[in-house]
């Protein structure tokens, strides 16, 4: 089902013939921060979407013709889900685009049951999780970098 409003981009489940643009658009997005090119190599695999990840409704893409934003949500042990990805494109970001990706994210974890979502988020990115109300809750290892940890955040959903 697809999810838009008069401002926004189409949001739609992510289709298998979506994978290698979502996958350049969370590198994009990612990039942002200003890493190099060793770091965002050693990052790819992390932030790659999979034949897995289509078709399943954990995953949504906006699109406006071409893919602006990717959202996925997975669901944990226990009472919480995560949110494993949300990437805006750099020329989406400051639009309103991750606010509505966000929306969206915490209605699946919702819909799933959870009574939280865990955010593992950039330090960049730390500020707009806070925004949208997430608490800190410590850090965790990176998934893709040796030795570095990431922010760790909570969004209550009760």
């Amino acid at each position: 089902m697809a999810v838009s409003s008069p401002s926004s981009p189409i949001l739609r489940p992510l289709e298998l013939r979506d994978l290698a643009e979502a996958t350049e658009l969370c590198l994009r997005s990612k990039a942002y921060w200003g890493y190099d090119a060793e770091f965002m190599a050693r990052c790819e695999a992390e932030l790659s979407l999979t034949p897995d990840d289509a078709g399943k409704g954990s995953a949504m893409v906006a699109d406006r013709g071409a893919l602006v934003g990717v959202v996925q949500v997975e669901r944990d042990t226990g009472r919480s889900c995560s949110l494993e990805k949300l990437f805006v494109d750099p020329d989406s970001m400051g639009t309103g685009l991750g606010r509505h990706l966000f929306a969206w994210a915490v209605s699946r974890a919702r819909a799933l049951g959870a009574r939280e979502m865990v955010v593992e988020a950039d330090p960049g990115a730390v500020p707009f999780y806070l925004r949208m109300g997430c608490k800190e809750a410590g850090s965790v290892p990176s998934g893709s970098i040796p030795g570095r940890s990431l922010p760790r955040l909570v969004y209550s959903l009760g």
